[in-house]
């Protein structure tokens, strides 16, 4: 085929994607004047000087598929931002923190002056040295908020972010009295602290918490925290459980509680449709992104690339359109503060290093897709 069809071609697929890209909450469409021609004639242009973004993503080892996909993501980010000046790096970082630091220098020594990526805590700590010390913003995708410092903002959605939005949204239909049943890990502890803070800040007794061996017995967990919450029961129940564990925890706390609690679940549930075939679970709440905004994200992903994005794909597109116009504006800084729409919904980065997100709440269903029971709000500022 010609190369002027194929280039053809190519624009027809993607000119459809131009909208996605994450941009500042209100309107920005300006239009030309009535009777507005286009010169018949344009001079030359001189070279456009290219502003550079390093992409860090495990592109070899056991995360590579995922890597590819993320790549996808960013690519697509980076044609939404319409801008030629804005060029990506990508560089493998092999999924170990070694190869994170290295893939970080390489890319800073070839004039990035941002990066997007790396994907796991263990590349993020790595490399954010050389970032900090070229003064280059990292936006990484990992969800571990103990990464979030000056220059550093963690875009992944974090086990605190997922308990205050469930106890925010119980609270605000009435539940006071909550309890807590998760693994006794890294995410469970994380959970139990945020919920415990959240409460506090409301005004509400401390969480009535179980956190159990990751490999115990979910239902017996669940019978034991049945007990401590006493004749009075509880209001609302936050698992930090997925698949056959939550199935099983929600099924012993429906048999052992005084009375009905609100179930809560986490982003865990989001792509888990066994969870359906529980009765108890029915009804129960969990936080996902916008579900018009994801839509949106995949359809344009799948007409470029002829596949469903992974779920971290979004994370790596809103990373990457923060990092483009961070470089393209020229602040050396992105744009903290300001409420964005990104690939999962609105975004909004923190000065400390967080990203905040407004999180839609979905609910089980017996059919085993989530029904909406509330749509994703604007992320307020810090300290709200």
């Amino acid at each position: 085929m010609p190369p002027r069809r194929w280039a053809g071609l190519l624009l027809a697929l993607l000119l459809p994607l131009a909208a996605c890209a994450p941009q500042p909450l209100g309107p920005r469409v300006v239009l030309p004047a009535p009777g507005y021609a286009p010169p018949v004639a344009v001079p030359a242009q001189p070279a456009i000087a290219r502003e550079r973004v390093g992409l860090l993503l495990p592109l070899s080892g056991g995360n590579r598929a995922l890597g590819e996909a993320m790549l996808n993501a960013a690519q697509l980010a980076l044609f939404d931002q319409q801008d030629p000046r804005v060029e990506l790096l990508p560089r493998d970082t092999g999924g170990t923190p070694a190869g994170a630091a290295e893939a970080a220098r390489a890319a800073l020594g070839e004039g990035a002056r941002a990066f997007a990526g790396p994907l796991t805590l263990g590349e993020t700590a790595a490399a954010a040295g050389p970032a900090r010390g070229a003064r280059a913003p990292l936006l990484a995708f990992t969800s571990d908020a103990s990464q979030a410092a000056p220059g550093v903002w963690v875009l992944g959605l974090t086990p605190a972010e997922q308990a205050e939005r469930m106890a925010e949204a119980a609270a605000a239909r009435g539940a006071r009295r909550f309890g807590l049943l998760a693994p006794d890990d890294e995410f469970g502890r994380r959970l139990a602290a945020a919920l415990r803070a959240r409460l506090s800040l409301a005004g509400l007794p401390a969480p009535v918490t179980v956190l159990h061996p990751p490999r115990g017995d979910a239902a017996a967990a669940a019978q034991e925290l049945a007990g401590l919450a006493g004749p009075e029961g509880l209001d609302a129940v936050l698992l930090g459980e997925a698949g056959e564990r939550a199935r099983a925890a929600a099924a012993a706390l429906a048999a052992a509680l005084p009375r009905p609690a609100r179930l809560l679940g986490t982003a865990l549930w989001l792509q888990d449709r066994t969870l359906a075939q529980e009765p108890a679970l029915h009804g129960a709440w969990f936080p996902g992104p916008d579900p018009a905004a994801r839509q949106r994200f995949e359809a344009r992903y799948q007409g470029a690339f002829g596949e469903r994005p992974p779920r971290l794909a979004g994370v790596a597109y809103d990373a990457t359109a923060l990092a483009a116009r961070t470089v393209r504006d020229g602040f050396g800084q992105p744009p903290v503060g300001e409420a964005m729409m990104g690939a999962d919904g609105p975004i909004r980065l923190l000065p400390d290093g967080l990203a905040r997100r407004g999180l839609a709440i979905l609910a089980v269903d017996p059919s085993g897709e989530p029904a909406l029971v509330e749509p994703a709000p604007v992320p307020p500022v810090a300290g709200s």
